[in-house]
C-alpha cells in the first residue's frame, strides 16, 4: 500500500507524471448497446487534463480496447479514438483486450520503469472497470496514483440477481474502495489541473 501519510497530503505532481488516458473511443457513445452512463461532462474534463499534459511537456500514454464483438471491434467505427484523444500525440499507445492497462502491448510496467516514473493519473473510459483495474494494479505495483473522478464515467450495469445499479452508485463504490484501501488519491480535475501548472 501507499505510505499513509503521503496518501494524506496535498496532491502534489511529479515534474514527469504520467496521464493514462484509457479507451476513449467512439464505440463507447453507442447507448443502445452499453445502456445509460453517468458524468455528461466528462469527455470535457479529459480534454481539460491532456491540455494541460501538453502544455507542460508531461508524458500522455493512450489506451485502447480491442473486443472480438460488440462496438470496440477493430476496424470498426466504435473502434477508433474520440477526436479529441486522437489528435494527441501519445508518448505510448498501447493496444489491449482485458481490463489492465498494465496488460497490453507494448508493455507499460516496462515502459514506465525505463522512464523511472513514479505517479500516474488515470482517466478515461469506464470508471469502474478498465480504470479502477489500472489503478489497483497500479497501486499494488508501488505506483503513487492519483484518479481524477470527473475525468471519467460509466454505465449502469446488472447484478447476479438482475438488480440494476445506477452508473453513479457504482462510480462512488470505486472511489469509495480506491480511497478506503489507499489503491489510488481519489480527486478532481481541477485538484490536478491546480497540481500541474
Amino acid at each position: 500500500m501507499t505510505n499513509t501519510s503521503a496518501f494524506d497530503a496535498p496532491l502534489q505532481l511529479t515534474d514527469d507524471a504520467v496521464l493514462i488516458m484509457i479507451d476513449v473511443q467512439q464505440g463507447f457513445e453507442d447507448s443502445g448497446f452499453w445502456g445509460p452512463r453517468d458524468n455528461p461532462d466528462a469527455e470535457q474534463r479529459m480534454a481539460e487534463l491532456l491540455g494541460a499534459w501538453q502544455r507542460t511537456g508531461r508524458p500522455v500514454v493512450v489506451a485502447q480496447h480491442q473486443s472480438a464483438r460488440g462496438p470496440l471491434v477493430p476496424g470498426t467505427p466504435g473502434y477508433e479514438l474520440k477526436p479529441f484523444v486522437a489528435d494527441v500525440k501519445a508518448d505510448l499507445h498501447i493496444t489491449k483486450t482485458v481490463n489492465s492497462t498494465f496488460y497490453g502491448t507494448p508493455d507499460l510496467q516496462t515502459w514506465l520503469q525505463e522512464r523511472g516514473a513514479t505517479q500516474l493519473v488515470i482517466a478515461g473510459i469506464m470508471t469502474n472497470v478498465c480504470n479502477e483495474t489500472t489503478a489497483r494494479m497500479g497501486g499494488n505495483l508501488g505506483y503513487d496514483v492519483v484518479f481524477p473522478m470527473d475525468a471519467m464515467h460509466t454505465f449502469d450495469m446488472a447484478g447476479p440477481d438482475g438488480e440494476v445499479v445506477p452508473a453513479a452508485q457504482l462510480a462512488k463504490a470505486t472511489a469509495a474502495v480506491l480511497h478506503s484501501m489507499r489503491f489510488a488519491k481519489v480527486v478532481s480535475t481541477q485538484d490536478v489541473l491546480a497540481a500541474a501548472e
